[in-house]
């Protein structure tokens, strides 16, 4: 494993320490080549050069749009080495999200493809700061600059949590979270080693695919496959069987999206050793069908902004399906009730974290940030429950789970139940209020056949609690999402109750 002092900066993970034992191992594997961890290097180099050209210094934050490919890893290895702050955008955010992140960054510059510029300039408008255009040709000079000494406080990168209305919150994640979580969870629970290829459905603007599909496989040596363009089912599957990746690291409606797809029993991904979800909780119906369409094992976890990265999952050869798993041995977690006092095994309670990823706050925001960040603790909003074996269960958010007639249930509960049904190809349940003011159960379903609301309803029946039942089901072309990726519930709840 890589040693604790030397993945503090943006040397550790292919630069100066061990680059002569990997230069020339394969780093990125992409549609058209291979790119060697020297040659990473030099790009890294070459970008950090043109930042200090653009008056970038160590602390300013750099915003970087870019798709998947050579340039991205080389772009926050550059910013790092000049001890600035990585802060990546999602391409796909609206003008409204976008001029908002840039106004409570205050970037000194910004990375962007040329086929974002347009967008980005009409979105920040006079504020827009200055600007590296990546292009077709475009190509950094062949510099060597020297790594800006970071200490394991100095924030490395920020984060997005939230966000299902409104701006989302930034969370400045430190040099020590990014080491930590990469020893932890990479290199401990994942397994990691140099002869690992990696892949993901997220693209590397999620944090979730940034450790996973960058910094974790860079610490060991290992490769990762990027590519641009949306990370379709076929775009997977071909490229598992191209490249013989070794890790798939998905979220449940991809794992959904792949099994559900007619040729999934002829794709070949016996090259994979394991794949992870994480991001929303995972149907346990959705664990089985996976294993038993593809034959490889599936890690569920899970991981906050706040704290980097994944601190609770299952792993190989200890794999409970419907849970968590266990906590990541380095951290430590509880189950608390409102005044913060431990629940007794198996009953529910709002999750406390605590370890050496824990963010620095919510940027700007000290009210929120002195309510969930407790050093060392970290209270968020997830609920769970630990059984005696030390297994965590997801039980929804705090904001999320449904109280019908006095009981408490997850719309997981539910949502797993009908995506046994043929005919449902993804859903989500949320809570609405009827006209006397309580809360009912509504679902939302993708459908991938023919199939009623009374159907629907009928089957929620005989499978669980009847208060469990959705009072109401709204058939729709897709489910909408947020910045992260995520099923945006809010958003569903206002149009079931409009």
């Amino acid at each position: 494993m890589t040693d604790w002092p030397r993945i503090l900066n943006a040397d550790s993970f292919f630069l100066r320490d061990g680059l002569d034992e990997k230069a020339d191992r394969v780093a990125l594997r992409l549609d058209d080549r291979d790119v060697t961890y020297a040659e990473v290097d030099l790009l890294a180099s070459g970008y950090a050069a043109m930042l200090l050209d653009l008056g970038v210094s160590k602390g300013d934050r750099v915003l970087v749009l870019l798709d998947d490919g050579i340039d991205y890893p080389a772009v926050i290895f550059g910013i790092m080495r000049i001890g600035a702050v990585v802060v990546m955008l999602n391409p796909g955010l609206t003008p409204a999200a976008m001029a908002g992140i840039a106004a409570l960054a205050e970037p000194g510059a910004v990375v962007a493809a040329s086929k974002y510029v347009d967008g980005f300039r009409d979105a920040v408008g006079d504020a827009t700061p200055p600007l590296l255009e990546v292009g077709e040709g475009f190509a950094p000079p062949k510099t060597d600059v020297p790594t800006q000494a970071t200490g394991p406080e100095d924030p490395a990168v920020w984060l997005f949590s939230g966000g299902t209305t409104g701006l989302p919150k930034a969370v400045p994640q430190s040099h020590r979270s990014l080491a930590n979580t990469t020893r932890l969870y990479g290199q401990g629970s994942l397994g990691l080693t140099e002869d690992d290829i990696t892949i993901a459905v997220p693209k590397l603007y999620f944090g979730y695919a940034t450790g996973s599909n960058l910094l974790f496989p860079f610490s060991v040596g290992a490769s990762s496959v990027l590519f641009p363009g949306p990370p379709t089912p076929e775009a997977i599957f071909d490229r598992v069987e191209r490249h013989r990746a070794t890790v798939l690291i998905n979220v449940p409606s991809a794992i959904n999206q792949m099994v559900s797809h007619p040729d999934a029993a002829n794709r070949d991904l016996s090259s994979l050793r394991l794949a992870t979800s994480a991001g929303e909780a995972l149907p346990e119906t959705l664990y089985h069908r996976w294993v038993e369409t593809f034959g490889v094992e599936l890690l569920d976890g899970l991981g906050t902004a706040e704290m980097w990265h994944i601190f609770i999952t299952n792993t190989i050869g200890d794999v409970k399906p419907g849970t968590l798993g266990k906590v990541v041995p380095g951290y430590e977690i509880r189950a608390c009730d409102e005044d913060g006092n431990e629940v007794p095994p198996g009953e529910v309670g709002r999750l406390w974290v605590k370890g050496e990823s824990l963010g620095l706050g919510y940027w700007g925001d000290p009210e929120r940030t002195a309510e969930a960040f407790r050093p060392p603790w970290f209270v968020g909003g997830d609920l769970v429950s630990v059984d005696s074996d030390g297994y965590v269960t997801h039980r929804g958010r705090a904001d999320d789970a449904i109280k019908v007639k006095g009981k408490w249930f997850r719309p997981q509960e539910l949502e797993s139940v009908l995506l046994d049904h043929s005919a449902v190809e993804s859903c989500a349940v949320v809570a609405v209020e009827d006209d006397a003011g309580l809360s009912r159960p509504v679902a939302f379903v993708v459908r991938s056949g023919e199939v009623t609301e009374q159907e629907l309803i009928d089957w929620s029946l005989e499978r669980l609690e009847a208060y469990k039942h959705p009072r109401q089901v709204f058939f729709v072309e897709r489910l909408p999402q947020t910045h992260l990726g995520k099923v945006d519930r809010a958003a569903l709840k206002r149009q079931a109750s409009s």
